[in-house]
C-alpha cells in the first residue's frame, strides 16, 4: 500500500525563453516542410531537450509560418502560465544570419540595468540564444543555408504585464521573455529572486545610492510617501526574500539600504529569518516576549504577547505597555541585514502600524543613517 503521508510530486514547467524557441522552431518546420509539426523539441540551457506540443501553426507563404505554444508553468503560480507565446518567421537569403525582434505584446526595455539595453525588446540572452539555436536545428535538418527574421509575439502581453512588476523594471508594452534554464522548478521562486535581482540592477543604474527594500505593495505605498525624494527605481519589493536581497544590495554596490515592514515581518527579520513566508518561518512570539520580558518593567505584559494570538494583537499589546520593544526590534532588523549582507551596508529598519504611521523608524523621520 503506498503511503498517502508522501508529498504528491510537483510538476515542472518551462520558462517564456522555452515556448518562444518551441514556437519559433515549429514555424522553421512548417515553413520548411510545408507540414505544421504537433509538436516540437527543443534544447533547453541546461543541456536536456524537452518535448513542447504546438499549440497552432500557419504556412502563410513558400517561406514564412507562424506558430504558437501555450506557456505551461507547471505546478510554480506564474502570472503567464497558460499564455500564448507566438513566433513568426520569414526566411531571407543564404547567410544572412538569424535575426529576433518583439511582436506585439513584448516590452520594451526603457530603462538601463537590464540584461539587454535600453530600446531592445525585453527578450533575455538566454531565451535569444534557444530561439537562434532551435530554428539553426531546423535548418540544418533541410541543409538549409537561409538566414532569418524571426518575430517573438504574445497575444494578450500587455494585459499579462499588468500582473507582474513589469513596468517597475521599465519594461513597457508587454512581457519579458525569459529563462535562465529553460526549466520552471515547482515552488523554487527563481522567478521572483530574478525579478528582485533585476529592479536591484536598474535602481543601480538610476544613479541612487539607496535602496528601499519592502516586502508588498501596502509596505512599499507608506515607503514612497515617506522617501518622496526618491525616484521610483529606488523602491524594491523583497517578499519574503530577506537574506537574498540583502545579499543582492550589497552585490549592487548600495551603499544605504532601508527596510520598510509591517510589524509581523519586522519581528520575523528581527529573529533573523532568511525567509519570511509563513511556510518557511513561524512568528515566534515567545522570542518576541523574552524581549518584551527584557525591555518592559511591566512582567505580565511579556505573558500577553507570549499568548497573543497574532503579531497584530502582539503589536497593540507591545504600544500600549512598552513601545521600547519596538527599538530591540529595529536595532534586531538591522543586525540580521548587515550579517546577512556581509557588512559594509548602512542599514535603516523603518516598521509601521497597521494604518501605515510610522510605529518605529532606527532614523529620524527623513534623515537616514
Amino acid at each position: 500500500m503506498k503511503n498517502k503521508t508522501r508529498k504528491q510530486r510537483l510538476r515542472t514547467g518551462f520558462t517564456t525563453g522555452t515556448a518562444a524557441a518551441a514556437a519559433a522552431k515549429g514555424a522553421a518546420q512548417a515553413a520548411l516542410g510545408r507540414q505544421a509539426p504537433a509538436h516540437v523539441d527543443v534544447r533547453l540551457l541546461t543541456g536536456d531537450t524537452l518535448r513542447i506540443a504546438v499549440h497552432t501553426c500557419t504556412v502563410t507563404d513558400p517561406s514564412a509560418a507562424v506558430c504558437t505554444v501555450i506557456k505551461d508553468a507547471g505546478d510554480d503560480p506564474d502570472a503567464t502560465h497558460g499564455a500564448k507565446i507566438g513566433a513568426r518567421i520569414k526566411f531571407t537569403g543564404p547567410g544572412a544570419g538569424l535575426h529576433i525582434k518583439g511582436g506585439a505584446g513584448v516590452g520594451t526595455v526603457t530603462r538601463p540595468g537590464l540584461e539587454t539595453p535600453p530600446g531592445s525588446p525585453a527578450i533575455n540572452p538566454g531565451p535569444q540564444k534557444m530561439i537562434r539555436q532551435s530554428v539553426q536545428q531546423a535548418l540544418d535538418a533541410y541543409a538549409d543555408s537561409r538566414g532569418a527574421e524571426i518575430e517573438i509575439f504574445v497575444p494578450r502581453g500587455e494585459t499579462i504585464a499588468a500582473r507582474t512588476l513589469n513596468a517597475r523594471l521599465g519594461i513597457l508594452g508587454g512581457i519579458s521573455i525569459l529563462g535562465t534554464t529553460g526549466v520552471v522548478k515547482p515552488m523554487s521562486h527563481e522567478a521572483y529572486i530574478a525579478t528582485i535581482a533585476s529592479a536591484m540592477s536598474v535602481a543601480n543604474a538610476s544613479g541612487t545610492d539607496t535602496v528601499v527594500c519592502t516586502t508588498g505593495r501596502r509596505s512599499e505605498r507608506h515607503a514612497q510617501a515617506l522617501f518622496a525624494e526618491l525616484p521610483e527605481p529606488a523602491f524594491v519589493q523583497i517578499g519574503d526574500y530577506f537574506e537574498k536581497s540583502m545579499q543582492l544590495a550589497a552585490k549592487n554596490g548600495f551603499s544605504r539600504v532601508v527596510l520598510a515592514a509591517f510589524f509581523g515581518k519586522a519581528v520575523k527579520m528581527a529573529a533573523g529569518a532568511p525567509h519570511t513566508h509563513a511556510a518557511k518561518s513561524k512568528m515566534n512570539l515567545a522570542e518576541l516576549a523574552r524581549w518584551v520580558r527584557d525591555r518592559c518593567p511591566e512582567p505580565a505584559a511579556a505573558n500577553r504577547v507570549a499568548s497573543a494570538n497574532t503579531a497584530r494583537e502582539a503589536f497593540f499589546e507591545i504600544k500600549d505597555a512598552c513601545p521600547e520593544v519596538f527599538a530591540e526590534v529595529g536595532a534586531r532588523m538591522t543586525a540580521a541585514a548587515h550579517a546577512f549582507a556581509g557588512g559594509g551596508l548602512r542599514i535603516r529598519a523603518v516598521i509601521f502600524d497597521y494604518t501605515g504611521e510610522v510605529a518605529f523608524d532606527t532614523a529620524e523621520k527623513g534623515a537616514f543613517l
